[in-house]
This record gives C-alpha cells, structure tokens and sequence, in this order.
C-alpha cells in the first residue's frame, strides 16, 4: 500500500510538521507500506519531494531553495520571496520535486498519513478535500477535527460532558478594539482570577498562549495583543536598535514559532479598519524599511497585525495541579482504551513551544505520579470525551490533576504530534508497540474509521482485507527475520550513544526482512553489566531515568493498561518484556546474527 505522507503547511506548527513527517517516514513499516512523502508548502502547494529534503533540519533549509533567493539578511518562507522578488514557484517546487494536484493523488498513493497541525490540516479542511477525492486519510473524521482545533468549542462541549466548573471567557477582537482595557481587565481579575491563562483558540502546540500572574494591566495588554498575534513597537524602542538589533528583531518576528510570521500589516493603530487600510508587508526587509519610514516622521508607534490573527480569544482560569497528556486510541469495535496518562514537569514556568521542543524545557513522567485510582479516574474521564466529542482512531488529550484529585480536562489533540521521543510513542511503548507498529495500528484503525461515514465502502473494505492478510503474513514470516543486536550505552558518552541507538532502532524495526534485539551496557570499565533490553525503555527521558526503570516493576496502571489493550498489542505486536534481562556477552552473538556497536 502506498501511503501519502503529508508534512509541512501553511499554519505556525509547520516546523513540527515537518519534523513528524520524516518520524513517519522513517519509521512506516517497509514491509507492508511503500513512504511517499508529500510536502505541503506554506502556499498550500502540494508537492512530491525527493528524499533528500527529509534530512534538513528545517524547512528554511531548503524551501524556498536557498540559491533561488536573492536577499539572504533573513531566513524566511516561500511567501515572503514569492511576493517581494522575481522568483518563480513553479521554478522552486520544481527545484525540490514535482507539484501534484488533488484531482491527481491517486496515482500517486492509496492512502493519506496526515502529520500536519493547525487549522486547515487538523481543523477538517485537508480532511473534507481528501474526502472529496476519495482518498481515505488518518485519524479523526470531519467532525472530531473540527471539534479538535477549536479550543473554544471543546470547552463548552467538555463542560457538557463532564460539568468541570471551569471558569472562562472569550473575547473577540471586535469587543477588544471597542472595550475599556482596564476595567475588562479587572472584570476578567474579578470573575476568574490570578493567574490568568490566555489562549489564541485555532493554535497548537502551545503557540499564542500566555499566562498573566499579577496584577499588572501592561503586561495583560501586551498578552492579549501577542496571542491575537499582534505586536507594536514604539519609536523610542525602534530608534533605540542598532543595524544589527534591527535584522534581530524583524527575525523573531517572523519566526512562526516565537514571533507573528509574515505576512503583517503596519497599522498605526490596533483597529481592525486601520489594519485593512495599512501597508501589508510580506518580507522582513519591507517591514524594516517601513518602520524606517514611519519613525522618520514622527508616528509614536506602529502596530504589526499577522494577515493570520485570530479574531477571538479564550480566558481561562489557572489551574493548580498536576498537567497530564493521556493518549486515547480504539479497539476494533470502536470501544475506547486510554494509554497511560504522562505528566508534564515543567523546567520554565509555561509549557509553552519552547518548552516542549526544545531540549531541557521539560519532562516527562510515564505514568503520572499519583495513586492508581486517581489514574485510572484520568483514564476513564479522557474516554469519555473521546466517546462523545466524536473522535476516531487516536487522539492525545491534555488536562490537569489537582491537589484535591479533581480531573480537568483540555485541548483534545486529534493529531498528535509525531516527533522521534514524542508523548504518543511513548505511551503506545508501554503496551507494547513500538513506533513502527504504531504507525501501522494508525494506518489501519483509520480505514475502518473511515468505512463508518459510508463513501467508498468496497474500496475500503477491501483496502481493510488486504491489508490484514498483510499483516497476518508478516506476524509468521517474523519468526524467519533477521535478528541484529543493537549494542549501545557504555561509560563514555551513554546519552549519545543512546540517540543514535534510536535511529539504530527505527532503521532495522521498520525494515522488511530484520528484527531489533536491544543490548544495553552499563557499569564500569572493570565490571561491565549487558541486559536484553525491553524497547519501551528506548523512549525514557534519558539515561538516568532509564537505569531508574532498568530492573524496575512495572507500574499497575501499565499493567492495567497492558491488559485492556491486549487485543491490540497481539495483532500489530508481539509480548513486551517486562524488564530487562541480565546477560553475558558472549551470550549476543548466540541471540542475534549482527551486532551493530554503538559503543
């Protein structure tokens, strides 16, 4: 089966994306699946990329290809050169692949992997077209993506669901323009309280959310103008940069991830009327010269509006507990089983995009720590939500677990993200599937989510057929692979080697013909210890908390969660080790016929 790996977009997540496509092809089971990976520009082009391209470290690296752009001050995205240089996209996509239409991606894959984020990709738009041209797709169906990007909607349909008592406010930009600041400001203080969390409600991976602590009216005013993505700088601060600060701050302006991105209007006021009668400036370079402009003659300050603000916001009140994420996925009858919910600890004082992506922003905890009736509480509220909030396949949901042992739910994430180390991996670890047999269970749960709208049903069925026959094939043809011992750890440098003991692992579990036998070294130089080592460790923090878990029991909410997912585990995977194994070393090279040393 040839399956369509969609990365990249157009929305503020598009680096994610990006970094979850090439997880996912890498990772897809070559087996039983041919990776056809599917770029999708910031332009919503969609585009047919050679391999190659995979291996940048972001899409900058390569779109717009860098030899095709003339001003290089900045490192900008394809709309910003498209519309301020004499570059040609069809020139660009040509550069880096071949465009492809809709009408025609059933010559080109039979089915669509979706690991693009935001609206238009998670929000039932990607999904609705792919619909259109019968290409059955992963995860949610339109309604639960709909639900699932809407932060505002999950609330109030959460709130039905489970009678939370959250408190919370929106707010549109309309009412924002018009309103006394300060006394909203005191109204929101009075009716919610400190801390005040402010959401951008269409926005994932904690972009355009902002935590307000005290009592300080600049500060809140300057967190509802960045989450409605929109920022001002004054001439004092403006006059104040040097060259240099200049390009610096026009930089993390149009970084999508920490700044508004391009394209912006130059408003001189935060109105709605004056932004449509502003300078929209696609380019970095245009914004400075502008600014340059405006300051010349006096203006006091300049508000930059994103062509992509969002038009309403969600207040909401700070929650002090524990923050969990908690996978839900589906058994073949549809019925709802949850993964065992991970706990945030937050190394800054937000989990915000930085802190979930970068290296040291924080950590997580598998299973959360607190008592089993609490997780098990956790468990059966998150399935809930999937249940009745129409979500279909797997979707991650967020919330938090206070001191009281009250349960609040979040931000259902029909998407989850597919980073090497990401949440979902290491949950779907814990039952037993690694990330190769994870993308599989996603592959094939989703055509049976799609047989339920009733399109296509003899294509899919047979789809479903065909690739269980599959599946059953290679269950046998296992026993007959290649077994190659993966040797990593050591005393030298064990993190490293444990990373690359990580792409070791998805390279030989994802292969046709080879199984992975994990072969951990620890102790010292003069008495060293190798273990058989249970592939769920693989996804730990790091090595500390691996050698935590080393010999370790598993946890009864693992265990709990191990059985009620059993039927899954015996179809994609086989039996899970329960710990680790003690060995000798001459003893790997009766266990596998290669040894790959990363020590």
């Amino acid at each position: 089966m040839k399956i369509g790996i969609f990365f990249g977009g157009q929305p503020r997540e598009r680096e994610i994306s990006f970094a979850g496509g090439k997880t996912v092809f890498e990772n897809i089971n070559k087996a039983l699946f041919t990776p056809v990976p599917i770029f999708v520009d910031s332009l919503g082009n969609f585009i047919l990329i050679d391999n190659q391209y995979l291996y940048k470290n972001a899409i900058r690296d390569f779109f717009p290809p860098p030899a095709m752009v003339e001003d290089k001050t900045f490192s900008v995205y394809v709309e910003s050169v498209v519309a301020t240089e004499s570059a040609d996209i069809n020139e660009m996509i040509a550069a880096i692949g071949k465009r492809i239409e809709p009408q025609d991606f059933k010559q080109y894959f039979d089915l669509a992997f979706i690991a693009m984020h935001g609206p238009q990709l998670e929000d039932g738009a990607i999904q609705g077209l792919l619909e259109w041209y019968a290409i059955p797709y992963t995860n949610s169906g339109l309604m639960g993506s709909a639900v699932g990007i809407d932060k505002i909607a999950q609330n109030q349909l959460i709130e039905l669901v489970l009678k939370q008592g959250k408190k919370s406010h929106t707010l549109t930009r309309r009412h924002w323009q018009a309103a006394d600041k300060l006394a909203l400001f005191q109204k929101l203080v009075h009716e919610i309280g400190l801390p005040l969390v402010i959401k951008a409600p269409h926005q994932g991976s904690s972009i355009g959310v902002s935590i307000v602590k005290e009592f300080d009216f600049q500060v809140f005013k300057n967190a509802v103008n960045q989450c409605f993505f929109m920022q001002t700088i004054s001439r004092k601060e403006w006059l104040k940069l040097d060259e240099r600060g200049k390009i610096q701050w026009l930089q993390k302006l149009t970084n999508v991830n920490e700044g508004i991105g391009m394209p912006v209007t130059l408003s001189i006021s935060e109105s709605i009327e004056d932004e449509l009668n502003g300078q929209l400036c696609y380019h970095p370079q245009e914004v400075k010269e502008r600014l340059d402009f405006h300051f010349r003659f006096g203006e006091d300050t300049v508000f930059l509006i994103s062509a992509e603000s969002e038009t309403q916001l969600l207040f909401e009140n700070f929650i002090d507990g524990k923050e969990f994420s908690c996978g839900v996925i589906q058994h073949e009858d549809g019925e709802p089983v949850a993964l065992p919910p991970t706990e945030i600890i937050l190394m800054s004082t937000t989990f915000d995009f930085n802190s979930k992506y970068q290296a040291g922003g924080s950590r997580k905890r598998l299973p959360m720590d607190a008592t089993l009736a609490e997780l098990l509480d956790v468990q059966a509220k998150c399935c809930e939500i999937f249940k009745n909030l129409q979500f279909k396949v797997c979707t991650r949901i967020d919330g938090f677990l206070t001191p009281d042992s009250r349960v609040l739910l979040h931000d259902p994430n029909t998407i989850p993200g597919m980073s090497p180390t990401s949440l979902v991996f290491k949950q779907f670890a814990e039952i037993g599937l690694n990330p190769t047999q994870t993308i599989t269970y996603l592959i094939r749960t989703s055509i049976q989510a799609r047989l339920e709208s009733g399109k296509n049903t003899r294509q899919l069925w047979k789809m479903l057929f065909d690739l269980d026959k599959s599946i059953e094939k290679q269950q046998v043809e296992r026993e007959q692979y290649k077994k190659i011992a993966i040797l990593f750890g050591g005393f030298d440098n064990p993190q490293e080697s444990l990373q690359k003991a990580r792409k070791e692992y998805a390279k030989v579990a994802s292969s046709a013909d080879s199984l992975p036998v994990l072969i951990y070294l620890t102790g010292t130089a003069d008495e060293p210890a190798y273990y058989i080592f249970p592939f769920n460790l693989l996804f730990k923090e790091d090595i500390v908390e691996i050698n935590q878990f080393l010999l370790a029991d598993k946890h009864p909410l693992i265990l709990e969660t191990m059985k009620n997912a059993r039927a899954i585990t015996e179809k994609y995977a086989q039996a899970i080790m329960p710990k680790a194994q003690a060995i000798r070393e001459e003893e790997i090279e009766k266990i596998a016929s290669e040894i790959v040393r990363l020590v």
